[in-house]
């Protein structure tokens, strides 16, 4: 008797459960949930190749196991390495069998992260952990497929290329590391000068109001506008010194003015979530270790595609130069305009004496 009582006690408290949400944390996501998780652009071989698969597998994934994203991260990591093995085995058969695990780790590898966000599972550590095992998974493939290739062959052009294709590789990430800090860098000194000079603007009574936004600004997030000043207790005229006081600063001007087709191919390709970036590291250890090994063309890839990546970084970087034009007008116009202000603020006394003095002692 007694354990039939717990068997009906164990089965009400399991129909409560389903019955009350407070009691259950599981969730049923939906598509629309896993689609939420994508990134607003990301690279073509992603978007095309990539998330519609991930996709159809997160649902069961999320659903139905508790499968974590660092479980997630490590699995990739251990295919990635199956596939380095075939890769250094080096026959046809082998080729290809490696570029479709190679395919399969990737996969693997970007259901991670969104898995992450659809659950809010993320973590600083499983960051780490999925870019560092990515990174050693990249390098052990190009090794093994380099060697590979060289120890049936004795052709020692291979291990050259492996030497160019790690600089390449390392350099595009390396470069990438660099100007996401100078990029951020940019946009610290512009929020300190426009901290400085709203609290100057605060000081001689102004209040910086900016003006409404056009239609066109407001679906480019990037776009400026013009702003006016207004005094507190009513309008005051200070056109001339045309203050700029948006949150974000549109650093691209520069080269939207230059590459106006550029811009509109840019805005085509985002649309279907695409960047502009069209050989990143991403394509170029996709070409190398799925369509150079499946067609038999891996020397050429590794020049080609080292060429190319290099080709789309040197765009980047003149890029950014324009962008670090576009930085130095803004803040030079922002400095202006807060100097401008502070001239018609009343002079310290305490600064002036000191001055006199100092004046005195010189003379």
């Amino acid at each position: 008797m007694p354990s039939s009582t717990n068997t009906r006690r164990k089965e009400r408290k399991r129909r409560r459960k389903g019955r009350d949400p407070r009691l259950s944390n599981k969730r049923t996501y939906t598509m629309e949930d896993v689609k939420e998780t994508f990134k607003k652009k990301d690279a073509w071989w992603t978007v095309l190749l990539v998330d519609p698969i991930a996709a159809r597998l997160i649902l069961p994934v999320a659903n139905r196991t508790n499968i974590t994203p660092n479980q997630l991260s490590i699995a990739s990591f251990i295919i990635g390495m199956t596939a380095a093995l075939c890769f250094y085995l080096g026959c046809y058969l082998a080729l290809v069998i490696g570029a479709l695990l190679y395919h399969i780790s990737f996969i693997i590898d970007c259901m991670d992260g969104k898995i992450a966000r659809l659950k809010g599972t993320g973590t600083s550590f499983g960051i780490l952990l999925d870019i560092s095992l990515d990174h050693v998974r990249v390098a052990l493939c190009g090794v093994a497929l380099a060697f590979g290739q060289f120890r049936l062959t004795g052709d020692v052009t291979y291990l050259y290329l492996l030497t160019l294709f790690l600089i390449a590789y390392f350099a595009r990430h390396i470069n990438a590391l660099h100007l996401y800090k100078l990029r951020r860098e940019m946009r610290k000194k512009l929020r300190k000068a426009r901290k400085e000079l709203y609290e100057t603007a605060e000081a001689a009574g102004i209040v910086l109001k900016p003006e409404e936004k056009k239609a066109e600004e407001r679906e480019e997030d990037e776009e400026s506008s013009e702003d006016g000043l207004q005094e507190k207790g009513g309008p005051k005229s200070l056109a001339p010194l045309d203050i700029p006081v948006n949150s974000r600063a549109d650093l691209q001007q520069a080269f939207k003015s230059k590459f106006t087709t550029y811009m509109k191919i840019r805005e085509f390709l985002l649309a279907k979530r695409i960047r502009m970036h069209l050989f990143s590291g991403i394509e170029f250890q996709m070409f190398i270790f799925i369509v150079a090994p499946i067609l038999g063309i891996i020397k050429e890839t590794i020049l080609v595609g080292s060429f190319l990546l290099f080709a789309f970084e040197a765009a980047i970087i003149y890029k950014m130069w324009l962008s670090t034009q576009d930085f130095e007008r803004e803040h030079n116009k922002i400095l202006k305009s807060r100097e401008s202000i502070a001239a018609t603020l009343p002079k310290d006394p305490k600064t002036e004496e000191a001055a006199s003095q100092q004046t005195k002692q010189t003379g």
